[in-house]
């Protein structure tokens, strides 16, 4: 059986980009370029020849900038969008403000390099598309004021002896596409008093460091971009840095992260699977668990690992999701305790917490 091509539109003002990506996008049998622009005004006329499944689109771009194009896409006819951008960390504002208008994802560009960038470069992208394809483009729950397919054994090293006890709580989250909202509403519902929580969001290098202290901004809690022995505090939430791993560890009684290089593990660096499955080792029944919006199966094999050594796992619900695969897999692979809405995870984390 056929099944039917994702139809892509690609919007970027270089010509080169624009091949390099048509090439890459094109090498994945489910997807088909449909069409390329290099401006906004161009791609306006695409679309009326043709609507296209999902847009790649630069920000930076002349005559019309991206932002500008997306808030005339999403108020006159929603399409979902994967911001593909060369943006350092200076720019990444104007990315997350793309988010907050109704973008699905952001990846960076492929650039020429090493064979094993481009072909990582060419599974990040691809899977973004494929994940956008399928988005539910609505809002999420209001605020609250205030291709290698690698297990996670790749990165973990092995447990060399037993844990001291403690009865300390720890939060791992996991989220993919749409996560990037979805955690700005969580994360706004908890108190400055909640346990340490350490998250892996899928998201490029350099974006990381601006997504937590925008959310440090809106918090109760502190939120700060992961580094090497950090320690897991209570009121402070921490965030895998793009393109490296994360996991929790344990010293005594005292919880704490390192970040890692290693392969893609489930397409994704950070993987949620990696994370959580040092929260099952080190952690055990004093974590809580929970998995969030996006596409794929990271994280499913983790969940499980987590519940079978004692701990609390929730997952988000379909209804609130903007891609159901990451919680559907985790629940598929019955892992999951208990499904919530968005709105009801923060209160089910402090009540298992307590």
């Amino acid at each position: 059986m056929n099944l039917q091509k994702i139809r892509v539109l690609i919007v970027d003002d270089s010509a080169v980009v624009r091949q390099t990506l048509r090439e890459v996008l094109s090498s994945d049998p489910q997807i088909e370029v449909i069409a390329t622009a290099g401006d906004p005004f161009v791609a306006a006329d695409r679309i009326s020849e043709q609507v296209p499944d999902v847009i790649t689109l630069d920000i930076e771009m002349p005559r019309m900038d991206g932002l500008t194009f997306l808030k005339t896409i999403m108020s006159q006819h929603p399409i979902p969008v994967v911001i593909c951008s060369s943006l350092a960390e200076e720019g990444t504002q104007s990315t997350f403000r793309a988010l907050e208008y109704g973008a699905v994802d952001i990846v960076t560009k492929p650039r020429l390099g090493a064979k094993q960038f481009l072909e990582e470069s060419r599974v990040i992208l691809c899977e973004a598309v494929k994940a956008a394809a399928g988005a539910r483009l609505h809002a999420l729950a209001p605020s609250h004021a205030v291709e290698p397919k690698l297990t996670a054994d790749a990165i973990l090293s092995p447990a060399t002896h037993a844990m001291a006890e403690t009865t300390e709580k720890v939060v791992v989250i996991g989220a993919s596409t749409g996560g990037t909202e979805a955690l700005k509403t969580l994360l706004e519902t908890l108190p400055a008093d909640c346990p340490g929580i350490v998250i892996v969001q899928h998201m490029p290098e350099l974006f990381t460091r601006a997504f937590a202290n925008r959310l440090d901004g809106l918090c109760a809690i502190t939120v700060k971009e992961a580094e090497t022995n950090d320690s897991v505090i209570r009121g402070r939430a921490l965030v895998a840095p793009g393109n490296h791993h994360l996991l929790l560890k344990r010293s005594g009684a005292r919880y704490f992260v390192e970040v890692k290089d290693g392969p893609l593990v489930c397409r994704h660096r950070p993987s949620v699977d990696v994370l959580f499955r040092s929260a099952a080792r080190y952690a055990g029944r004093n974590a809580v668990g929970v998995i969030l919006t996006g596409m794929g199966d990271d994280g499913a094999r983790g969940m499980l690992e987590m519940k079978q050594a004692g701990a609390i796992t929730i997952a988000q619900d379909e209804a609130t999701c903007i891609v159901f695969g990451m919680p559907k897999e985790a629940i598929k692979f019955g892992g999951v305790d208990k499904v919530v809405p968005l709105h009801a995870v923060g209160g089910a984390i402090l009540t298992h917490a307590r």
